[in-house]
């Protein structure tokens, strides 16, 4: 499906049951499991043992779940949880009515040791044969930034910048985007003149902080 070694290919069905009887979900998250998903599969490990790649520092190894769904979406939460519970780097493979979708997270260990993701990227939905990622990299760390930035596309574009430093330069234009639309809709609204130009005013340093990142 997504055009990976077939040295990488495991292509085990797992019972959705093991995983919400096994994680930590709240009765609304089973929900989602039940209601959502029609099936998962464990499609591909990538790690030294089954690809030509070093062991990384950060990354041991990279499972890939398709998740079958019963409607073309999925709440982040269920991602979220297992990523959460789960100690590897996980690509999901979302499918439905004959096309796909890839998610990836920025998965980093906690100083806990648990993994916490910080946010998702993901592809369109694209027809089933059009969705093609390439295991790039020569260590299990490199492969897995290759993949993020595959997936997350002009979200993720800063020349010269790490991987954590990309995440957190989109997660700051993100922030600032949802700001700026907030504050358009409030000037909008406001009727005294001297209140919008206090609003344009810290709207014009919003924007101009915008363009430097």
């Amino acid at each position: 499906m997504i055009g990976f070694p077939r040295s990488t290919e495991y292509n085990r069905r797992i019972p959705k049951q093991k995983f919400y009887d096994n994680l930590t979900v709240t009765p609304a998250l089973r929900r989602v499991f039940v209601e959502q998903i029609k099936v998962i599969y464990w499609r591909n490990k990538v790690a030294p043992s089954t690809v030509n790649v070093a062991q990384g520092s950060n990354v041991t190894e990279m499972e890939v779940f398709e998740l079958q769904l019963n409607q073309p979406s999925l709440e982040e939460a269920v991602l979220r949880q297992i990523d959460k519970e789960i100690p590897y780097h996980i690509l999901f493979i979302l499918t439905c009515d004959g096309k796909s979708q890839a998610w990836i997270g920025y998965k980093e260990a906690s100083a806990s040791g648990s993994f916490k993701v910080s946010r998702y990227y993901h592809t369109d939905w694209l027809e089933g044969d059009k969705l093609a990622l390439k295991l790039d990299g020569l260590t299990t760390d490199a492969v897995y930034e290759s993949l993020v930035r595959q997936i997350a596309g002009e979200a993720l574009t800063s020349a010269g910048d790490s991987l954590r430093e990309s995440v957190d330069r989109s997660a700051k234009r993100a922030e600032l985007e949802k700001k700026i639309a907030a504050l358009e809709t409030k000037i909008r609204r406001e009727k005294q003149l001297n209140r919008q130009m206090e609003m344009n005013a810290e709207l014009k340093k919003l924007k101009a902080e915008m363009e430097k990142l």
